[in-house]
């Protein structure tokens, strides 16, 4: 098969049970459908074998984390082209066949992905990629439908192909070709920002990243750490600032990482004085700690990142501070920010 779609599971059984259905039933005459299961304790292989015999299993030996659960999943899968999955998605009726079609047609994109809704609320978009991710300057993420916490229905305001940054890891087509030679997913980041990383280092190599609305699933959004969980907060900040480090030029980073340093802290005393919550506060300020006690270990990559760069600037980073636009200058949605990008032409 052309296409190997492949869930990556850990307890997910209830998920699995849910959604598994409308895979096989919108998938499996154009692609493979794989599990790979991170040390599951929850019968979710048992379960597969009993009522989805048709799907391919894979059995990882301790739970590694969505980065190195898919790479080590991966490495086991041939196909041309990957499609990481979550296993609280809901596809829908022709679902992959735009995107693959996409891919077919244009050799210099290396990603995709389609357009992702709330599963409970199928006229909104759903804040783990809706229609297309970008960063500002400073390295925070928002997409088209969502902009830090606020997420808009859909509305058919982004229905256009686009050029993005970052495609969201909960359905991500992406060439196995490019998957390897930019280096795969980090392990290190464990889970968090980790797509978000591997898109903007196939945008420096001069690969396309694009979303395709005429597909569209549906996201239950959560997963294993839902919002407010201090583990996610900590991932979050620790991750996203690796991730910084690693990708940005040399002449932005003193900048960036100055502001940063800022930006974190007037939010963990948000975090502290406004929600009163302690453990995202400890969260915060322990994230930046990791980040420094390891950051250097990330130094090869920087080389190597600089040395495969083809485009300095990336056009879907965009120039802008998302913190000043959304609570200073009250533009709470990607339509209403200045310097936006603009619709594929293909």
């Amino acid at each position: 098969m052309k296409t190997a779609i492949v869930i990556l599971n850990w307890n997910g059984r209830k998920m699995m049970e849910r959604f598994l259905p409308t895979v096989l039933k919108y998938s499996r005459n154009d692609a493979e459908v794989w599990v790979a299961d991170n040390a599951s304790t929850d019968n979710s292989m048992e379960m597969l074998a009993q009522k989805f015999p048709e799907v391919k299993t894979l059995v990882l030996d301790r739970n590694y984390g969505f980065a190195d659960g898919y790479n080590r999943a991966l490495r086991q899968i041939e196909a041309d082209y990957y499609v990481l999955l979550n296993s609280d998605v809901e596809v829908t009726h022709h679902w992959l066949t735009p995107l693959q079609e996409y891919m077919d047609s244009h050799d210099d994109v290396a990603a995709c992905q389609p357009k992702l809704l709330s599963e409970a609320d199928k006229d909104s978009f759903e804040y783990a990629g809706a229609s297309g991710g970008f960063l500002d300057r400073f390295g925070y993420p928002l997409c088209r439908g969502r902009v830090f916490d606020t997420v808009e229905r859909d509305n058919g305001q982004y229905d256009y192909k686009m050029d993005v940054l970052w495609a969201t890891g909960a359905c991500l087509m992406i060439r196995a070709k490019d998957y390897w030679e930019a280096g795969a997913l980090d392990a290190r980041f464990f889970a968090h920002n980790e797509e978000i990383d591997l898109c903007w280092r196939l945008r420096q190599r001069g690969r396309r990243v694009v979303c395709i609305p005429e597909s569209e699933v549906y996201h239950v959004g959560g997963g294993t750490l839902p919002q407010g969980n201090p583990m996610k907060t900590f991932l979050n900040f620790r991750n996203n600032l690796t991730m910084l480090y690693k990708n940005l030029p040399d002449e932005e980073l003193q900048t960036v990482m100055h502001m940063r340093w800022i930006l974190d802290h007037i939010a963990a005393l948000e975090t502290l004085i406004v929600n009163r919550n302690w453990r995202d506060f400890i969260a915060i300020l322990r994230a930046r700690r990791a980040f420094y006690k390891w950051r250097h270990d990330f130094d090869a990559d920087r080389e190597a990142i600089r040395m495969s760069r083809k485009l300095t600037t990336v056009p879907e980073r965009l120039p802008i501070s998302i913190v000043w636009q959304y609570y200073v200058k009250g533009k709470k949605t990607f339509s209403a920010l200045t310097s936006s990008p603009h619709q594929t032409d293909d």
